[in-house]
């Protein structure tokens, strides 16, 4: 892991967040190529201060991660667009940044994190397995997609 890494909030719609946000869309798109197949919004609005929080993780002054939680009803948070740039994999960036979108998650009263990923990406799958998750029923607009694959964890007191 880069021993520079430095996770800060930024706005969805900041330069760094806009660049990895299209790195990930390239990146699923091309895992998912199929009409129809591609289920992601999010609004600047769903992760400004007190509704979620959106972070990007810098290996000095590069952009190399980011992600986001929203909160949601129920006492749920959802994670949305995890990503790192390939060149960072497996160095224990995505796990730092989920660990960070987990307080976030905390601090908005949130007491479990819900998210989506996708069947195409085993990589993530076992990321979040190793952080906690367990495969949940789908929720929301995932449910009936066959792509898709939900989880759930509870944010008890760590």
């Amino acid at each position: 892991m880069p021993s520079d890494l430095l996770l800060r909030d930024e706005p969805l719609d900041s330069p760094a967040s806009r660049d990895l946000i299209a790195l990930l869309d390239a990146e699923i798109a091309s895992r998912y190529p199929e009409p129809g197949a591609l289920q992601f919004r999010l609004d600047p609005d769903e992760v400004a201060p007190g509704r979620g929080a959106f972070v990007v993780a810098f290996a000095g002054d590069l952009a190399v991660a980011c992600g986001g939680v929203r909160v949601i009803d129920g006492g749920a948070a959802e994670v949305k667009r995890m990503f790192v740039v390939p060149a960072q994999r497996g160095r224990g960036v995505a796990g730092r940044v989920l660990a960070v979108l987990e307080e976030r998650a905390r601090g908005l009263g949130a007491t479990r994190l819900i998210l989506e990923t996708g069947t195409r990406q085993p990589e993530a799958i076992a990321l979040y397995a190793r952080s906690g998750f367990a495969r949940i029923e789908p929720f929301g607009e995932y449910v009936g997609a066959p792509l898709s694959v939900c989880m759930g964890k509870s944010l008890a007191v760590p």
